[in-house]
């Protein structure tokens, strides 16, 4: 009997047929229905679908891009959604994309564990954080299942791998994703196997808040995405992965907010200057200039780099357009973000430089009123 992707019911989930023998709309739809949030794949890749051709011309963050308010896909996971109309809208336009879920939106962790072909790291880097003696072989560990194996076995848990209590999905390279939700409250954050900054274990990554995952039933160039039987449900993440997860870095220490501080002379000057010229490519200056000192009232979530992006871009096309000297601009961009990211100048020039690079090759025309 086919699976009804009408209902949520678990008992459902333990019938023969399955979720990949349904087309993508479906399948994007059930996934809407448990509440989380997809968004389109382009066809026959991992990858989300391209953004609508003004977004890739004048490259900008999705916080505030009118695409997304507007039931566009652009800019990934970022514009996912569980509107039905807006999922019938997508998948109609173009039947063959693939589905993405959400994972932060979406209340899920996922487990992503690789079965690639690699050389052993350094024995501190296969498990972070857990000290292997060099008397111990290492020689059967060949990937990410064989990791996660030895994880769990330290910590006297099951193999997650051999999970059946939750919704387990092969991937065409030969992988699996061990899907999982998280306590209400719970912000993890995703990772890669082979960080040295954060992972859980090599070979094994992690899906969550800032990434997707990709849903059951989507097809790649590489094969279809098989969800194993028999739950096609996520269980709760097991309360051991959990402290793993809290012990590699996963938990996100919240955004600390910031006292206002003065904005001082030389940025506020840079700001009214523009804001007070008489032409439209001043005052535009001045708008983008606004948006990145305005960060300086937090210290993290307030989408700085792309504030910054997005003001050097303009200056560049100012620049590029004859409307403004390129030191000046430079030098009012780095006023503005030294005073919302003190110590960090280095790496906001390096914004700078780009951004403005980009932006000269689009000169920005306004129409002047005086």
């Amino acid at each position: 009997m086919p699976l009804d992707l009408g209902t949520s019911d678990s008992d459902s989930f333990r019938q023969p047929a399955a979720i990949e023998q349904r087309g993508p709309l479906d399948v994007a739809l059930w996934c809407a229905r448990q509440g989380w949030p997809v968004h389109p794949l382009a066809p026959g890749r991992k990858t989300p679908a391209a953004n609508c051709a003004r977004c890739r011309d004048q490259p900008h963050g999705a916080q505030g891009c009118p695409c997304i308010a507007d039931g566009r896909w652009c800019h990934g996971f970022h514009a996912a959604t569980t509107d039905t109309a807006r999922i019938l809208a997508w998948w109609t336009e173009q039947p063959r994309f693939g589905v993405g879920v959400a994972c932060g939106p979406a209340g899920l962790v996922v487990i992503d564990v690789d079965a690639h072909p690699a050389p052993l790291p350094e024995p501190d880097r296969l498990l972070p954080g857990i000290h292997i003696p060099a008397s111990v072989s290492l020689g059967g560990l060949q990937h990410g299942f064989h990791s996660l194996a030895l994880l769990a076995a330290l910590r006297g848990a099951q193999d997650p791998s051999q999970d059946d209590t939750t919704l387990r999905v092969r991937t065409p390279s030969g992988g699996l994703h061990l899907w999982y939700t998280a306590r209400p409250g719970h912000v993890w954050r995703c990772s890669s196997g082979s960080s040295a900054q954060r992972a859980l274990a090599w070979q094994v990554d992690v899906r969550a808040h800032g990434g997707y995952i990709i849903a059951p039933g989507t097809t790649t160039a590489a094969g279809t995405y098989t969800a194993c039987r028999p739950v096609r449900l996520p269980a709760p993440l097991p309360g051991w992965l959990a402290a793993e997860l809290e012990r590699t870095g996963h938990r996100p220490s919240l955004p600390a907010a910031r006292t206002p501080t003065p904005v001082p002379s030389r940025a506020r000057a840079a700001v009214i200057a523009a804001r007070g010229g008489r032409d439209a490519a001043q005052r535009a200056l001045a708008t983008v200039l606004t948006a990145v000192t305005e960060c300086a009232a937090t210290a993290q979530g307030a989408g700085f780099s792309e504030k910054l992006n997005r003001a050097a871009f303009t200056a560049g096309g100012l620049v590029g357009a004859g409307r403004i000297a390129p030191a000046d601009a430079e030098a009012a961009l780095v006023t503005a973000a030294a005073h919302a990211r003190p110590g960090q100048e280095r790496r906001c020039l390096q914004i700078i430089r780009s951004g403005m690079s980009a932006g000269s090759r689009r000169p920005l025309n306004l129409g002047d009123r005086t």
